[in-house]
């Protein structure tokens, strides 16, 4: 598969959706270069001062293909892990440390205390870290 560049230039994008689609045709992610173009693609819609509503619907049509690869890309089974294993897994997913974790729940050494195993998780804890990794407390327990 070969990396498409979609050009950042002054030229404009295409303000129908058909002609969009001739650009960069929208199918399913498959690697991290089909990823790379779309969200280059979605990149450069997105800095778009007025879209029309072609590129509207391209950039919808773009964002459900991305959060779909994304999903896919970041599954685990959760069965066979601990509630510290998930936590660490979605903490990697997203790019964080044991400071950011610890800054989200309110103290930064805390984050450290937590995946080392000193410190348990409280109910707060557990309704913070749900909402912000979109998922079911009960992962944490």
């Amino acid at each position: 598969m070969h990396r498409i560049t979609v050009s950042r230039s002054s030229r404009k994008l295409p303000g129908r959706f058909e002609d969009l689609v001739a650009m960069l045709a929208p199918r399913a992610i498959r690697d991290e270069i089909d990823y790379e173009n779309t969200i280059e693609m979605l990149d450069r819609l997105t800095s778009l001062p007025r879209p029309t509503k072609g590129q509207e619907q391209y950039l919808e049509t773009l964002s459900v293909l991305v959060e779909a690869y994304e999903a896919d890309r970041h599954a685990i089974e959760v069965d066979d892990l601990s509630p510290i294993q998930v936590l660490k897994h979605l903490l990697d997913s997203h790019h964080m440390n044991a400071s950011q974790l610890g800054e989200m729940l309110g103290n930064r050494s805390l984050g450290s205390k937590i995946l080392r195993g000193r410190r348990e998780l409280s109910k707060s804890h557990l309704r913070v870290l749900a909402k912000r990794f979109n998922v079911d407390p009960g992962l944490f327990i």
